[in-house]
């Protein structure tokens, strides 16, 4: 898991009811409510930005919701396992 800190960038999923997601938007994590709950500044596709209130962070092992989300890029992902690759080999030294 990737914990969430204030400033960090993420992919935001705006769900719309009978339309299903839209996105990936660009987003910054504004606010951290809890490991799997963000506050987000979005940037829609001409620039305008607009903030989200409590939106789930999505985990990559998680479904996608049928709501509003958002999710790490997958640059951080591959990122966060090569550390916690890295980190296993150190700690069995």
């Amino acid at each position: 898991m990737i914990k969430p800190t204030i400033g960090r960038v993420v992919w935001f999923y705006k769900f719309w009811a009978g339309q299903g997601h839209k996105g990936p938007l660009a987003a910054i994590v504004t606010a951290v409510h809890s490991d799997t709950c963000v506050s987000l500044c979005a940037f829609g596709e001409s620039g305008q930005s607009f903030g989200e209130t409590s939106v789930r962070l999505r985990q990559p092992e998680d479904d996608v919701p049928q709501m509003n989300y958002c999710e790490w890029m997958p640059y951080q992902v591959g990122q966060a396992a090569k550390t916690e690759q890295l980190e296993k080999k150190l700690a069995a030294k």
